[in-house]
């Protein structure tokens, strides 16, 4: 057990705290409450001698009494009272109206219908979550970034319906009082990396931060779009996603980090036209927009209206793309209406050409060509370009297993259990069903190993021969992932095994206990009967009296 020794001054005095890397983040967070002599309800903030905010938790780093960090409290005995005047509401005056609400219905001689305590213990829940200092995250005051997944699998929370208007409220009110909070330079560094973790973030997080892609990427300047009309973009971007197990709002905003993360890595912005990067992103955001949960093959299968309209070529992606371009038919969240009409026109058949590539039909066709050029690459040569930016959006949708398999493994369960939905409904209407997908057939590693190795790797390491950059980052945690699902299919098959030979010996013991039997007969001729197994034959011996 590693101990750390760190040094820190909280109001002008000088402290230092002992902690082993093996405690939880909470432990080390009350370790420094207690030296700030600071109770439940207020907030730490901590700063290293470049004054930028850090976290706090078990990973970070032990310093010298010459570099100390600083301690901050912050919202102090910030009272649930204090949060909801902030948020516009006075629970205070919410408990009085239901107090006097019950007063009138019992006044009547009427028993307080059940809506009534339901909302009587609703009002509770809400001051209970005010006076928790938790709920205070969106603040942006702090956010762990070290103690993994916090979220489970979500699909069964939800109906495959598109989202609800009270929700869309709900999230875009917290967008807005988000924005007024600086985002830090921690957060900003590691949103660029490729082993971001989504499962941390909730949906009105991560708007804000594909709006912060925007600014760091200079997008705002660059192309005149003004913050009201990105704001309101980016709300009917996630208007637009079906809360479906897989190709929901999360997906499309871990497709946008990753081609956000791959710019920064690679450097795109040395290689191309800023107007190529931004079609880039914009194309990442919105690639499964409307996503219904049910793969092309349905489609075309179940003769679906997409299938009939889109001719059954690409029918989803065609979809996307429509949908996005719907979103920009207005004017008040088009963050393209101050282009130049030629400029526009290319970002939109590089959008579509990108969205298309995504249909996993054309992998082949696409990695073969892009394969054919990379000896003589030349981003001054369109075809080139145009085909490495549909290589990169090919890699950034299906980048899960880049990324520390504890995000990627929970991925992998939302993207079976679409899967595994499509198969019983295909089973339902007599459709075909594909091995990949049927529940009776798939496992974790079997669903993984050859689309590792088949269609990962060769796509990565194509992209990888162009920006050798990428290898460590970008290719090496796939090459990992394909060891991790190779061992677990080895276990799999041993513990199959096994439990088929303890089945075999059961058998077999049982078929030797019933071959060994004493059978009576007349006392006259009594004898001893003996089965031999082995020899198939019986050996009968005379017992005389």
């Amino acid at each position: 057990m590693t101990k750390k020794l760190v040094y820190f001054t909280v109001d002008g005095h000088s402290e230092q705290a002992e902690f082993s890397t093996e405690d939880t983040p909470e432990n080390v967070r009350e370790l420094f409450r207690a030296a700030a002599e600071a109770d439940g309800s207020d907030i730490l903030k901590l700063y290293n001698v470049n004054g930028n905010l850090i976290n706090i938790s078990q990973r970070l780093a032990a310093n010298t009494p010459d570099s100390r960090y600083s301690l901050e409290v912050v919202a102090a005995h910030y009272t649930g009272a204090t949060v909801a005047a902030e948020l516009g509401f006075d629970v205070m005056a919410l408990e009085r109206r239901l107090e006097e609400l019950e007063k009138r219905i019992v006044g009547q001689q009427f028993e307080a219908p059940d809506v009534v305590h339901d909302m009587a213990h609703k009002l509770d829940v809400i001051r209970d979550k005010l006076e928790n200092i938790n709920h205070l995250s969106w603040l942006g005051l702090y956010k762990d970034l070290s103690s993994g997944p916090t979220l489970q699998p979500f699909w069964s929370k939800f109906n495959l319906t598109p989202k609800s208007v009270e929700k869309c409220r709900q999230v875009f009110e917290r967008v807005n009082r988000l924005c007024q909070v600086p985002i830090t330079k921690e957060v900003r560094d590691y949103l660029k990396k490729p082993s971001f973790d989504n499962w941390q973030w909730d949906d009105a997080e991560m708007i804000v931060l594909l709006r912060q892609m925007f600014i760091d990427l200079g997008f705002m300047t660059k192309f005149n779009i003004e913050m009201p009309v990105l704001l309101e973009w980016l709300f009917e971007i996630y208007r637009h996603y079906n809360d479906v197990p897989f190709h929901n709002f999360k997906h499309c905003f871990m497709v946008a980090q990753m081609m956000y993360g791959l710019t920064w890595l690679i450097d795109l912005p040395k290689k191309m036209e800023d107007l190529d990067v931004l079609t880039l992103l914009v194309s990442a955001i919105c690639h499964d927009l409307d996503h219904p949960g049910y793969n092309n093959a349905y489609q075309i299968n179940a003769r679906t209206e997409l299938a009939l309209r889109y001719n059954d070529i690409s029918p989803l992606e065609n979809h996307h793309s429509s949908i996005a371009f719907e979103i920009l038919e207005n004017n008040n969240c088009n963050i393209l209406r101050n282009l130049e009409s030629e400029s526009f026109k290319r970002l939109r058949d590089g959008m579509i050409r990108c969205i298309l590539a995504t249909d996993m039909a054309k992998h082949h066709e696409i990695l073969k060509n892009f394969k054919s050029v990379i000896s003589m690459f030349d981003f001054s040569t369109k075809e080139h370009k145009d085909l490495v930016m549909m290589i990169l959006i090919k890699v950034a949708d299906i980048s899960n297993e880049v990324r520390p398999m504890e995000v990627a493994d929970v991925w992998l369960e939302c993207l079976l259990a679409e899967y595994f939905n499509q198969s019983d409904l295909e089973k339902l209407e007599g459709l075909p069903v594909a091995p990949f997908m049927d529940r009776e057939k798939v496992t974790k590693p079997s669903s993984q190993i050859g689309f590792i190795k088949f269609v990962l790797l060769p796509l990565f390491e194509a992209l990888g021969e162009l920006f050798p950059v990428i290898v460590d980052e970008i290719i090496t945690p796939v090459q990992k992932a394909l060891e991790y699902y190779t061992d677990m299919q080895q276990a799999l098959e041993q513990e199959k095994k096994k439990k088929e030979e303890e089945r075999d010996q059961a058998a077999a013991s049982e078929g030797q206990a019933d071959a060994f039997k004493v059978v009576k007969l007349p006392e006259k001729h009594k004898f001893k009967v003996h089965t031999l197994s082995r020899s198939n034959h019986t050996r009968v011996s005379s017992a005389k009296q």
